[in-house]
């Protein structure tokens, strides 16, 4: 089957005949068969047609109501606006109610998702001289926590199908220095995480699961965060849980989420001795509060993202021209704070990604790249090996290839490929909604040879 002609009837017969249906609300039916009583039904919006999507809201977010202004009004009116001050207020009131959402024995709440992260490598000895492997393809905050404890951070390539950490480039870097893997659950997915668990224990490593983004998802019976030694979240304004700002980690050793707690607490343990170096990181009462408002409705936000995004995957499934995230054998759910798909422009005349969203913004879709180059192509690179402290830990052989290993083709590649909705407010949308996203996608693909004139 040729790329460039991926027909309209070649399409409808390698799917599914559930994934051909569509909504009776929606205005243009799926996969290109176009309604004829809209003369510009047939014609791309950048160049004069009518959208597909028009004067159409996405849900909010971050999510507000009634219970979550209530619970910040009663924080401001308790006076209680430090942990500190009580062992019943918002934030230890937020860290049992956390673990036990997330099936865990014990949280510690904090200011950031970094900062999870950040006391995480701290609570395990981890420092100077030590090298933790991580992905390219992630916020700074990833790295930044390893940084902050002045150790290594190591980046492997990805497999470009699932935007994840490749295990088998992982394990090409450990070597006697390496402490930890930290994978990332990219967009809320699970990574890989039967080979990281099977690679830790031989080794003798740490996992610490950087779950910032994936908030209630499952690997095997597991909700992510609790298969690794620790587990790290983000509440920033755009997760799925979120309060501005903010973050937490999970875990089953007591022993460790009492040093987590030390480390946050500027070294000052429970016991109120101050045992460790440690940060300031406590999470502060208002955080806690819009969290507390949230929590009752988060599963069931978080199942209706699901829902709709095994939608849009059966409504995608067998076309080659966009496709979605690869989920590995174990993916029971996803906490979907994005919905990321790789765009093979060769399906569309070979028309490059940027102008494709543009087209695809015209229909009244907004989608939108994500990571613009890993974090192997940020000036802190250099930056850390120019620097006396690591030129101290660090051999100038060691430096030399942590620099050479920084060639990640592949992570290149999904910087360029993959595009993405931005899924924590649109996932809450109607079936409709996502007819929506996929007309526009079949209007396009259907109108190719229109997209001749905007190549450059």
């Amino acid at each position: 089957m040729s790329k460039k002609d991926f027909s309209r009837r070649k399409f409808i017969s390698v799917v599914s005949a559930g994934s051909v249906g569509m909504a009776a609300a929606a205005s243009v039916p799926a996969f290109g068969s176009f309604s004829k009583s809209n003369s510009n039904a047939g014609k791309l919006a950048l160049l004069g047609g009518d959208p597909v999507r028009r004067n159409k809201s996405w849900p909010d977010w971050p999510y507000v109501d009634e219970k979550v202004v209530e619970s910040i009004e009663k924080t401001t009116r308790s006076g209680i606006w430090c942990r500190i001050q009580s062992a019943t207020g918002t934030v230890p009131t937020f860290e049992k109610a956390y673990a036990e959402l997330m099936e865990a024995k014990y949280c510690v709440a904090v200011g950031s998702g970094t900062q999870a992260l950040h006391t995480a490598v701290e609570a395990m000895g981890i420092g100077p001289g030590d090298e933790v492997i991580t992905s390219p393809y992630t916020d700074p905050g990833t790295i930044a926590a390893i940084l902050s404890a002045r150790a290594l951070p190591v980046l492997a390539d990805l497999d470009p199908d699932s935007y994840q950490l490749d295990p088998a480039d992982v394990e090409k870097r450990i070597n006697e220095n390496t402490k930890a893997i930290m994978p990332v659950h990219m967009m809320g997915q699970p990574a890989d995480l039967d080979k990281f668990m099977a690679m830790a224990k031989r080794h003798n490593l740490y996992v610490i699961e950087d779950a910032c983004q994936a908030h209630l998802a499952r690997h095997r019976s597991k909700i992510l965060g609790n298969i690794g030694n620790l587990g790290c979240f983000s509440f920033q304004t755009s997760k799925t849980i979120s309060c501005g700002e903010g973050g937490a980690i999970i875990g089953d050793d007591e022993e460790l989420m009492d040093i987590c707690y030390t480390v946050q607490n500027h070294g000052t343990s429970r016991k109120g001795r101050t045992e460790r170096i440690g940060p300031k990181y406590r999470m502060n009462e208002f955080e806690a509060a819009i969290l507390l408002g949230q929590l009752e409705g988060a599963k069931e936000r978080f199942e209706r993202r699901n829902a709709n995004a095994n939608y849009l995957s059966e409504k995608l499934k067998g076309f080659p021209g966009i496709v979605p995230q690869k989920l590995y054998d174990g993916t029971e759910s996803g906490s979907f704070y994005l919905y990321p798909m790789t765009y093979n422009k060769e399906y569309f005349n070979d028309l490059d990604r940027n102008t494709f969203l543009k087209v695809i913004a015209a229909e009244g879709v907004g989608l939108s790249g994500y990571i613009k180059n890993g974090l192997h192509k940020e000036p802190w690179v250099d930056t850390i090996i120019s620097q006396k402290m690591y030129q101290k830990m660090y051999s100038p052989a060691r430096l030399r290839q942590f620099k050479e290993g920084m060639d990640l083709p592949m992570c290149d590649q999904v910087c360029e490929d993959m595009l993405m909705l931005w899924a924590s407010g649109p996932l809450l949308g109607t079936k409709e909604d996502m007819d929506d996203v996929i007309n526009a996608i079949m209007k396009i693909y259907e109108n190719r040879d229109q997209l001749k004139s905007l190549k450059s």
